[in-house]
């Protein structure tokens, strides 16, 4: 089967590496802590969960392509994991009861990245809550023990060792961990949302510049 086109201004690389903040690169857990997932922020009730606890939903295994903002891509990884809008539907709203003025979900990580999501944008149905890659568990490289995958945006908003979901009328007290400039409220790759202020290709060319150097940073840090 033929594949489909690259998104405007990507370029496959060949190969998944891990990627992303020049500070985060050195945060690694060797030996993942097994998930605990909390749920917050305007919801009547916060919830801890667990493995088992998202084992009741329906498990589903998707194909899909991850694109980096700085213009890489790879193609047709194999993810199996749950669906956020079941995620949402059969255990956040029954359990946890969300304000019904919640607009956005910020999603936080053990290395304390973070970013955050449209509700609507975060119910589509590709949006998963993953644990699983090629077959096997995830591990440390990928987002052990549970990571986000949106294939319709760019790759740092799949939040990588998912720890807490923030529920949120609105981003008064979100901070981002990179610069304000490069964080697009939406980052859907279709439109190429790269950035705030600048058309999307001119961001591509900027952020371009910087992969080998992410590349060889982040290769520095890996375990020996």
């Amino acid at each position: 089967m033929q594949r489909s086109e690259l998104p405007p201004g990507q370029r496959e690389l060949g190969f998944f590496p891990r990627y992303g903040l020049f500070q985060y690169a050195d945060r690694i857990e060797r030996t993942p802590a097994p998930l605990r997932l909390l749920i917050d922020g305007a919801v009547g009730n916060h919830l801890v969960l667990d493995a088992q606890a998202l084992s009741v939903l329906p498990r589903v295994a998707q194909a899909s392509d991850l694109h980096c903002i700085t213009s890489w891509s790879q193609r047709e990884l194999a993810w199996s994991g749950y669906r956020f809008k079941d995620f949402y539907a059969q255990i956040v709203v029954p359990q946890a009861a969300p304000d019904p003025g919640v607009r956005y979900i910020v999603l936080h990580a053990r290395d304390r990245y973070r970013t955050y999501f449209l509700l609507e944008d975060a119910l589509a149905d590709e949006v998963l809550l993953a644990d699983q890659l090629e077959g096997a568990a995830l591990n440390w490289e990928h987002g052990a023990p549970l990571r986000v995958v949106a294939p319709a945006h760019y790759g740092f908003r799949s939040a990588k060792h998912l720890s807490r979901i923030e529920f949120c009328r609105d981003l008064k007290r979100y901070r981002s961990p990179a610069m304000h400039w490069t964080e697009h409220p939406r980052a859907r790759v279709a439109c190429e949302e790269r950035g705030r202020f600048l058309p999307g290709w001119i961001y591509r060319y900027l952020f371009r510049a910087v992969i080998p150097l992410v590349l060889w940073w982040y290769r520095r840090a890996a375990p020996r």
